[in-house]
């Protein structure tokens, strides 16, 4: 049974950081690209990140580009978000998801049908 569990989420300052992370189970992780997506109260699900299963690609949406950074560790099934300069409409539920691919790029990354597993969600709460 694969499971996906997010960490990190809370409660900071507009300006402040928080890293998320995202441990996988139940899946051969390496050959997965992951992604975060976020969820704010009363709108669609956005994507935020992803990177490919090998590390060596990342891509991001432009709102968090320059703030956000995705980074992963095969050998410990985890990827994170390190988010810097936090600003009130980052708040949100962040949700990491995995995709089953080994390719290195894909123009679907930023749909959410892409994705084959989801976890449960973290708060992250930026006040002003």
């Amino acid at each position: 049974q694969v499971q996906m569990v997010e960490s990190g989420g809370g409660l900071v300052q507009a300006g402040g950081s928080l890293r998320l992370s995202c441990v996988g189970s139940g899946l051969t992780f390496s050959a997965y690209a992951m992604g975060w997506w976020r969820q704010a109260q009363g709108k669609e699900r956005e994507f935020v990140a992803v990177i490919d299963s090998s590390g060596g690609y990342t891509y991001y949406a432009d709102s968090v580009k320059g703030r956000f950074t995705i980074s992963r560790d095969n050998a410990k099934n985890t990827v994170s978000l390190q988010m810097n300069s936090l600003k009130p409409e980052d708040t949100a539920v962040y949700y990491c998801a995995a995709d089953r691919t080994t390719l290195s790029r894909s123009k679907y990354w930023d749909q959410k049908s892409e994705y084959d597993y989801w976890g449960q969600g973290t708060q992250v709460t930026v006040s002003s």
